[in-house]
């Protein structure tokens, strides 16, 4: 009901809703624009002007009731504005004096005042224009000194000078014509350092090439000189050692080593690589260059590892692994100074294709050479590139490796040249004793290879017990210890001694030795050659000692530890047994000779009619060639050898004597030709105890004896002489004098044995009963002999 009552309230007192909400917005002075925007699109433009009329007469109601209410106070104030006014015009009067004096003084300040601002503003545009001139002038000077930069070959000064340029100046440059040209110029210029600097490079890149073989031949030389240092300081090592062990005290010894810059060895130019890389770099295009780099290297390895065909391979080998060296020398310093250039990945890269190339042609080439000098010097060569290498750092395992499997083949090689050294050397041997006039004589061909029998030097001349054979195999076996040990060291294996010692046997055994039996089994030689063959192998047996501690010596393992007995060489056993062949070849040789002399007793008479007086003929030659023959044996075989040669040409004379009455061609004998064998064996007896004391081996053979050797014969004889000889069927009698003879022989021999009255044995028969009693001994023997056979 109350809400009703002040709706019908506002109503008789104009005031709707609509009017409210609009005086409200005058009041707040707000925006009246979307209510006028509402009216008209709402079509009722005339509703909203009768509000706005409504308001205003509202409006002027409550003024003219607030006038009404502050009219007293209004009047105050309105006579107060009028007396304000006056006050106003009067100041406004003086103000237009004061306006007109100021014009008056001003007017000529103001002239001044354009004067100096126009003064100004020409100021300004002249320090603009010496400013844009200053510019002008520095970029121009700039251009002429990179034109003298670029003129001199100074590119780098040219590129700062341009980079200066470009950043600093070209944008402030005032003459755009100027800075057109200048920014046209610039990458013009730049391609041409760039060619300039490649140009450059390229010909850096042919020089490094045509230097790589003398940089890779002074650093290989370098190698070769420490090498050699490392050798002999080894060898004073060494004999420091065998010093010590020996007794002699302390042995110092020093090594200067000469500290060598390789900087200073290795003429080594990479400056125009550097400038060309900083210039790619400040052109910034560096990894461009890289790969340029990198291709260009990688081409001319490809071409460095071809061989030429023009020559062999072993005149060639030196500059082929030398431009190799020289090359991957060169890379290092790249790798390590030129600032990432190049990586490791890349020198790797390169490394692996420039090994397998050499493996592939040092087996090919390997393969080809058949002759171990050549195969050598090469197999040297590659190993001084790789101790150069790996100093660089470089993996040369696989390279020393492909040395290592030629090895046999090397070795083949050299076995087969020994063994026609040795075979000229023994072809041309005379088999006469070596005559040593002077010490230095017997120090070079005696006491180097370890062939003297005392330690106390001999008086000059000195006839050696060898011939020329011994020191010269020994010199040719010495050197192919050093080849072995030559090519074996500075490779992939450091303790080859082994290899070595595998090798010596194999030269003494299937080389020197069977060159030696050959020369032995060919059946060319005589007596006196197949002593001196002996001599000779119990010779090289000695130096058998020498030859395994020299390659000790030269591989550098300690003296000591092949001194040992079970550190002998194999081929040692070998040759003692072709020193027994030898002494077979000689004791058959020897035989066949005495044959000859002993074939004489066909012209002895073996019926002879008077008893001799002395020997027969025969045996005086027989005891004459014993005698030289023995005499040469002691000068140049062992005692040992003399005692087997004595042995064997007595024992072959007895055999001879009794096989002389075995002899279809002597049909009867008497006891004058008894007595004369008996004379005969006499005298061998007593040339047998002769040279048995003389050459000193009654010392040491004590319980034999050359006598010993005849024992048949003598048995046999002293059967025929004796005045009892059916004593021989007694067992005890036999086996105390006559143990040496056979049944079957003395059968044999008593069948021939005649002593007949009427015949040639008459004379003998008829002398005295004795005989007659020796001879019914005799022929009791003789039938109980058949009895027994």
């Amino acid at each position: 009901m109350e809400s009703k009552a002040k709706r019908r309230v506002a109503t008789e007192n104009g005031d709707t809703g609509e009017d409210l909400v609009l005086a409200t917005l005058i009041r707040n002075g707000d925006d009246l624009g979307p209510i006028v925007r509402h009216a008209f699109e709402m079509g009722r433009p005339e509703s909203l002007l009768h509000q706005l009329k409504h308001v205003v007469k509202k409006k002027e109601v409550e003024i003219e009731e607030l006038c009404k209410t502050h009219y007293e106070e209004f009047i105050l104030a309105v006579d107060e504005l009028r007396g304000v006014l006056v006050d106003a015009e009067e100041l406004k009067g003086e103000l237009s004096s004061d306006n007109f004096k100021l014009q008056e003084v001003g007017s000529a300040l103001l002239i001044k005042l354009e004067e100096l601002l126009e003064s100004y503003s020409i100021k300004k545009n002249v320090t603009e224009a010496i400013k844009m001139s200053k510019n002008c002038v520095q970029v121009l000077e700039l251009c002429v000194k990179f034109n003298k930069h670029i003129s001199e070959g100074q590119f780098y000064p040219a590129l700062k000078t341009l980079d200066l340029i470009e950043k600093n100046y070209l944008q402030n440059i005032p003459v755009r014509a100027v800075r057109m040209i200048v920014e046209k110029r610039i990458p013009i210029i730049k391609l041409h350092i760039e060619k300039k600097v490649t140009s450059q490079f390229n010909e850096w890149l042919v020089h490094i090439r045509s230097s790589a073989k003398d940089i890779g031949q002074t650093a290989i030389g370098h190698a070769a000189s420490a090498r050699q240092r490392d050798e002999e300081m080894l060898e004073l090592q060494r004999k420091a050692e065998e010093q010590n062990i020996s007794g002699l005290g302390d042995f110092a010894y020093t090594l200067d080593v000469e500290e060598i810059d390789e900087e200073s060895i290795l003429k080594v130019d990479l400056t125009p690589l550097y400038r060309a890389y900083h210039i790619q770099s400040c052109l910034g295009i560096q990894e461009q260059f890289w790969e340029y780099y990198y291709r260009n290297r990688l081409l001319q390895l490809n071409s460095d590892l071809q061989i030429s065909s023009a020559q062999p391979f072993v005149e060639s080998h030196q500059i082929f692994l030398a431009q190799i060296a020289g090359y991957f020398i060169v890379e290092d310093r790249v790798l390590r100074t030129a600032g990432g250039l190049l990586l490791a990945e890349q020198v790797e890269k390169m490394w692996d294709t420039a090994i397998a190339k050499m493996k592939s042609v040092l087996e090919e080439q390997f393969s080809h050479m058949n002759s171990a000098t050549h195969l050598l010097l090469v197999k040297d060569y590659v190993a001084l590139l790789g101790s150069t290498l790996r100093q660089y750092g470089y993996e040369v395992g696989p390279l020393l490796e492909t040395l290592d499997k030629s090895r046999d083949k090397y070795h083949e090689l050299l076995l087969e040249e020994c063994r026609q050294q040795i075979a000229n050397v023994i072809a041309s041997d005379t088999y006469e004793q070596m005559v040593l006039k002077k010490d230095t004589d017997y120090e070079s061909v005696v006491l180097s290879f370890n062939l003297q029998t005392s330690d106390i030097t001999p008086a000059f001349p000195y006839i050696a017990p060898f011939s020329s054979t011994v020191p010269d195999a020994c010199r040719i076996v010495r050197s192919f210890i050093k080849g072995c040990v030559d090519y074996l060291s500075h490779g992939a294996h450091t303790n080859f001694y082994d290899v070595v010692r595998k090798y010596l046997d194999k030269l003494l055994i299937d080389v020197l030795n069977e060159v030696i039996l050959n020369t032995i089994q060919n059946g060319n030689i005589g007596v006196s050659q197949a002593m001196q063959i002996a001599a000779n192998i119990s010779a090289l047996e000695r130096a058998c000692d020498f030859f395994l501690r020299h390659a000790a010596q030269l591989c550098g393992i300690p003296i000591r530890s092949v001194e040992r007995p079970q550190a002998c060489l194999t081929a040692k056993v070998v040759l003692k047994t072709s020193r027994d062949e030898a002494y077979h070849a000689l004791l058959n040789l020897m035989n066949k000779k005495l044959d000859q002399f002993m074939a004489l007793t066909e012209n002895i008479s073996w019926t002879l009619e008077e008893p001799p007086q002395n020997g027969n003929d025969y045996i005086n030659e027989v005891v004459i060639y014993l005698d030289t023959l023995l005499s040469t044996a002691q000068q140049i075989l062992p005692l040992d050898a003399l005692y087997k040669v004595g042995n064997g040409a007595l024992d072959h004379i007895s055999n001879s004597i009794v096989s002389a009455f075995l002899s279809d061609s002597v049909k009867r004998f008497n006891a004058n030709a008894v007595m004369g064998i008996n004379n005969d064996l006499k005298m061998l007896e007593s040339f047998a105890d002769e040279k048995f004391h003389s050459t000193g081996l009654s010392e040491i053979y004590k319980g034999g004896s050359f006598r010993g050797c005849l024992i048949e014969a003598r048995q046999l004889i002293n059967l025929l002489s004796s005045s009892q000889p059916e004593s021989f069927m007694n067992p005890v009698i036999r086996e105390k004098n006559y143990n040496a003879l056979d049944y079957k022989k003395v059968s044999s021999i008593c069948e021939k044995f005649k002593d007949s009255t009427d015949g040639i044995f008459g004379s003998l028969s008829n002398r005295n009963n004795k005989q007659s009693g020796r001879k019914k001994s005799l022929d009791m023997l003789k039938k109980r002999l058949k009895d027994f056979n």
